[in-house]
């Protein structure tokens, strides 16, 4: 039974660390996946707007929360 802080998760979170989604593919959530990859890097494309750099900061800050913290649905 994998949750939260299992070797998946970390895994997870670190891949986002340096790939902006790659976390949430891994996982096996794909459109998430995608979302946050385009988001993060259309803002971080963006810097020099100062507002969507900070953005895709949060974003992506958020994106290694989401790795690090998801459990699976278990049905019973």
């Amino acid at each position: 039974m994998s949750g939260q802080g299992s070797t998946g998760n970390v895994l997870a979170a670190l891949c986002n660390v340096f790939f902006p989604g790659l976390g949430q593919l891994i996982q096996g959530k794909i459109l998430p996946a995608i979302f946050i990859f385009a988001l993060v890097t259309v803002s971080y494309a963006l810097w020099f707007l100062i507002f969507p750099a900070v953005f895709g900061v949060i974003i992506h800050l958020w994106a290694i929360y989401d790795a690090a913290t998801f459990r699976p649905y278990e049905y019973s």
